[in-house]
């Protein structure tokens, strides 16, 4: 082996091992960012809903109508947890009659989000129904969604809404994923899910005739 042919040989070697070394820099890096963003994260998410709730619950009683609190939907009245409610900012009123049942299809426009963090300042978006940044309704295509598919705080919110209804919903982990870490959505362990939904219509199943026939549903759209 010559000497210029050794030399090259160490030169490839050094190559790669820096670059070995700036992957593994980098990935380190990102790590490091990533577990910043996230640091101490249930408690910050039970902290962030449960300011929430308080101050929905202060401008409820005194009045608002831009506020709900609302219990999950499989609960009684007995259950009086924070996280057995929903919080909701009721940011358009429709005018439809009637709300989605468990048992009913739903056509949504919506945004998942979670709580502000230091590189997200608004939220890290998880998830929407329409493409694009901006959401336009009259181009954009809904989701259809089962009432009961959903997590049980967006199921709880969907079954007290209205057609046209636009709310955002605040939900604690428990009524969302709980401890599940959803790394390939971007979603960790306990964390507070925000979602914005827009209600267009809602399917009701028909019910069974007497030849044991489903008869068939509607979509209710007003």
């Amino acid at each position: 082996m010559n000497i210029t042919y050794r030399n090259l040989i160490r030169c490839t070697l050094g190559v790669m091992v820096l670059a070995c070394f700036a992957l593994t820099f980098t990935s380190c890096s990102e790590k490091d960012s990533e577990d910043a963003e996230y640091a101490d994260w249930q408690n910050r998410n039970d902290k962030y809903f449960s300011n929430l709730l308080q101050q929905a619950r202060s401008a409820a009683n005194s009045g608002s109508k831009e506020w709900k609190v609302i219990r999950n939907w499989s609960l009684d009245s007995t259950a009086t947890a924070d996280n057995d409610f929903i919080v909701v900012h009721v940011d358009q009123t429709g005018t439809g009659s009637g709300c989605p049942l468990y048992t009913d299809s739903v056509l949504v426009d919506y945004q998942g989000r979670l709580i502000p963090s230091s590189n997200h300042p608004t939220g890290y978006v998880f998830d929407q129904s329409w493409y694009g940044d901006d959401f336009i309704q009259e181009s954009a295509r809904p989701a259809h969604l089962l009432t009961s598919g959903v997590v049980d705080g967006f199921c709880t919110a969907l079954q007290h809404m209205h057609i046209g209804d636009t709310w955002t919903v605040y939900m604690p982990y428990t009524l969302g994923y709980r401890t599940t870490d959803k790394s390939k959505s971007g979603i960790p362990a306990y964390s507070t899910l925000i979602f914005t939904i827009h209600l267009r219509a809602y399917y009701r199943p028909g019910t069974v005739m007497p030849n044991n026939q489903a008869k068939k549903g509607i979509w209710i759209e007003e």
